[in-house]
């Protein structure tokens, strides 16, 4: 057997992959919550489903699972504040809330109003995988906003995407 990658190790390769960053919001019987992420995938078109990771030992862990739906926000660059604020630099969720403006979707779900794109989703199916939970949405919805550039994390930091004439085509 080869020798194991370690959890170090694979953090500081994994840091290298760019990825959008979104706001995952939730409300209903357990509450309103909301987190930053990356950990965010389409898994299949047929259902509508994608997929979002998160960390096992948060405090809004429970809330996601017993409200049993989500929305997932995809962030433009104009968002960075609040990325921050949803990654824990604000711990008050009135306040994380207050810092932008929402609508709701039909669902009841908390969409940011200027988001790329927020798809409302019903919970399917959730793995646990080492520390986190995998959560199957089913989209049920989704709001087209914003035309602005994807808000990207890269390296630890937040980037600005690369136009396309930096791929020389």
């Amino acid at each position: 057997m080869q020798p194991q990658v370690s959890r170090l190790e694979f953090r500081d390769a994994m840091a290298r992959v760019c990825a959008p960053v979104n706001i995952v919001t939730t409300d209903g019987p357990a509450g309103r919550g909301g987190f930053t992420a990356t950990a965010m995938c389409s898994v299949s078109d047929d259902p509508p489903t994608l997929l979002i990771c998160m960390n096992e030992r948060s405090a809004q862990t429970g809330m996601f699972l017993e409200n049993r739906r989500f929305c997932v926000n995809v962030l433009t660059q104009a968002h960075m504040h609040l990325a921050s604020k949803f990654a824990g630099a604000i711990r008050d969720m009135a306040e994380r809330y207050q810092a932008a403006s929402w609508q709701t979707m039909p669902s009841g779900m908390p969409a940011l109003l200027d988001a790329i794109v927020s798809f409302d989703c019903e919970i399917g199916d959730v793995n646990k995988v080492g520390t986190h939970n995998v959560m199957f949405g089913r989209v049920i919805d989704i709001r087209h906003g914003s035309g602005e550039a994807a808000l990207l994390y890269v390296d630890r930091n937040y980037s600005q995407p690369m136009s396309l004439g930096s791929f020389g085509g």
